[in-house]
């Protein structure tokens, strides 16, 4: 992906401080959904990751990875699968809880999402602490996955969060 690109990307991420609670500066990327060439490039980013790689399926985190992961799996020509926040999905699932700065979180893929030894890509708009994108890890191995990679737009590398991955590649296209 052209450096112009991803410089056009990031100039367009907005800053908002204190939300979701005082102290944390936000990375809004709206301003990226907003524009249709914007958006189209931040896909266009995931695609090159991902293209020349045998991949089954995408994994997106609810919310916000479901719109560039759904837009690359559709472009790949393969599955998408929504991992959600727990109570979301109508049937059976699997779970794994995590933990937040303030408490503790559920997320759920349905039980029949992944068949054994697809080769999965996880896919969300940001990396932070890693919290979510480990336990959505778990769940794609309990359910039979292979996590060949997770692919971020954001990475907040100062939090740490690829760690809680490992072994598991990471990819990231804007660093702060």
């Amino acid at each position: 992906m052209p450096e112009e690109t991803l410089s056009q990307l990031r100039a367009t991420v907005r800053d908002v401080p204190d939300f979701p609670k005082p102290g944390i500066i936000f990375k809004d990327i709206t301003p990226i959904l907003k524009d249709g060439a914007l958006f189209r490039a931040s896909i266009e980013v995931f695609l090159q990751q991902c293209r020349g790689k045998k991949i089954d399926k995408i994994v997106g985190i609810d919310a916000r990875g479901f719109l560039f992961g759904s837009a690359v799996a559709y472009a790949l020509g393969i599955g998408f699968v929504p991992l959600r926040k727990k109570g979301r999905l109508p049937y059976r699932t699997e779970s794994a809880r995590y933990s937040l700065e303030y408490g503790e979180a559920e997320m759920e893929l349905h039980i029949d999402a992944i068949e054994r030894r697809e080769k999965i890509v996880l896919i969300d708009d940001l990396l932070a602490t890693g919290g979510t994108s480990a336990s959505a890890a778990t769940l794609i191995k309990k359910v039979g996955g292979d996590l060949i990679e997770a692919i971020f737009l954001i990475e907040l590398e100062f939090l740490h969060g690829r760690k809680k991955l490992e072994p598991t590649p990471v990819t990231s296209f804007l660093k702060y």
